[in-house]
């Protein structure tokens, strides 16, 4: 049963949805954190050894502990697109899947040793790279050795990513096997001569084909990835991929803003030197059709650039107040720890963010050693923990309700964090939020700039960092 939309965090009292105001988002566009995290990941350091690790682990697996949600980076690519900020290893070569799940074998028996297996696995994301980069035959073992060490519940949301120019119907039928019930498509953009521009030629037919495999397999959620301001992209083009992937009917859409990061992603570089990227004026048009056309064809703004349909468990989740965000964005696993395995992925617990070393060779060392393969992360203090709660109430929940969060935070937050309230004067002056007694609430038109309101309560941000991508 769907519910009132009337009554949508993203809906005004209308009912309609309300659409991005173009002025105030050109006013706050600066760089800031997605915060998937809190403090983000650019805080974190190598200064924490192992041994501080072991102690947060076993802290987070006390009886009582919550289920577990697991994070398998599988980083391969055949090639590169241009545009990817992702952590990649470009090889056609078949033999390191075989060495990389031997690796995996490794990393997963460490970290079973020191946890307590019988938690429940509430949740299971499969990324990368190109996850079905994989074989049908290497998923079913990777597969095997998730099952095999962990208790993954019945009910769990196993979802993986997936290429299409590099999807077969023996890919689906494995996935199957092993539990995959929630894909996502990496589309990106339909024009042809985007794709070109972008180094990934991706004819329309596979993503019809892959969603067709995919619903015959019963996935019961896919979502389809978009990017807008990537080089030669116009607002109408944008537009006629929007209508192209409308058709293939997803049950979310991911529609990010290109990452324009060169100084981090060297191959990115190439955008600057042809001169080919939209300027900002058509970049944020691109936003605000996006946001017209999905609201218009019924789906609900989660948050950012998330969207999903009204009966969708992500849109239910930010209706009821449950809706979390993790390192794979939005997510319905509440008071789920994250283990991550392979290269670059990272764990989160209460207490502690644990990042592995983002290169192969590194990452392997550390394990043939018999070490857990991390290198670098952060051990959260208790105004972390406050800080965090402020931040994912503002991201998730639109709001922050002062009573309930001075409950759970055992501190006043209207006392404790006044300086940082009433610095929120021009974003509530110019209808972003509103401020009462009771609390902080986003208005819907603060809703595409929920980063820099979050942004206004973290502790950790420099002036003039480059470390981030602008927030539109």
């Amino acid at each position: 049963m769907r519910p009132n939309p009337m009554v949508l965090p993203n809906e005004s009292a209308s009912g309609s949805a309300a659409q991005p105001d173009l002025e105030l988002i050109r006013k706050y566009s600066v760089a800031g954190p997605r915060y998937t995290s809190y403090p983000p990941a650019t805080r974190f350091t190598p200064d924490v050894t192992a041994l501080q690790y072991d102690a947060q682990i076993a802290a987070d697996n006390l009886p009582g502990a919550g289920p577990l949600s697991l994070y398998f980076h599988l980083p391969f690519c055949e090639s590169l697109c241009w545009y990817c900020g992702c952590n990649t290893v470009v090889t056609r070569r078949r033999g390191a899947v075989r060495e990389y799940l031997d690796d995996l074998v490794r990393e997963v028996s460490m970290t079973v040793s020191r946890i307590d297996a019988k938690r429940p696995v509430s949740q299971i994301h499969l990324g990368g790279g190109t996850p079905t980069f994989f074989q049908p035959e290497e998923l079913a073992e990777l597969g095997l050795l998730i099952h095999s060490n962990f208790d993954v519940a019945k009910d769990c949301e196993f979802s993986v990513e997936i290429d299409p120019r590099r999807l077969t119907q023996e890919h689906v039928d494995a996935l199957g096997v092993i539990g995959a019930n929630r894909a996502s498509l990496g589309v990106q953009d339909t024009d042809p001569r985007v794709q070109l521009a972008i180094h990934r030629w991706q004819p329309s037919r596979l993503n019809v084909q892959a969603m067709e495999w995919l619903r015959t397999a019963g996935f019961s959620s896919v979502n389809v990835d978009l990017i807008y301001g990537l080089p030669l992209q116009t607002e109408a083009s944008f537009g006629r991929t929007i209508d192209d992937v409308l058709r293939l009917g997803p049950d979310r859409l991911s529609v990010f803003s290109y990452a324009h990061v060169p100084w981090l992603k060297p191959a990115q570089r190439i955008f600057d030197d042809r001169g080919e990227l939209p300027p900002p004026e058509e970049k944020l048009a691109m936003f605000a059709l996006a946001h017209e056309k999905l609201s218009g064809a019924g789906y609900v703004d989660i948050g950012l650039d998330h969207f999903a349909r009204p009966d969708d468990e992500l849109a239910l989740a930010q209706h009821s107040g449950k809706l979390q965000r993790n390192f794979q964005g939005y997510s319905t696993a509440a008071g789920a720890s994250l283990y991550g395995f392979g290269i670059s992925s990272i764990s989160s617990t209460a207490g502690s963010y644990r990042q592995n070393y983002k290169g192969l060779e590194e990452w392997r060392a550390a394990l043939a050693a018999g070490r857990l393969p991390i290198e670098r992360g952060l051990i959260l203090s208790d105004e972390d923990k406050r800080r965090r709660a402020l931040v994912m109430g503002l991201m998730c929940e639109r709001r922050i309700n002062y009573a309930e969060l001075s409950s759970e935070l055992g501190v006043d937050v209207a006392t404790r964090y006044a300086e940082e309230i009433a610095g929120l004067a021009d974003l509530e002056a110019d209808g972003l939020l509103s401020r009462t007694g009771e609390g902080i609430e986003v208005l819907p038109r603060g809703a595409p700039l929920l980063r820099v309101i979050a942004m206004r309560f973290d502790a950790t941000l420099a002036p003039g960092s480059g470390h981030h991508s602008k927030t539109i």
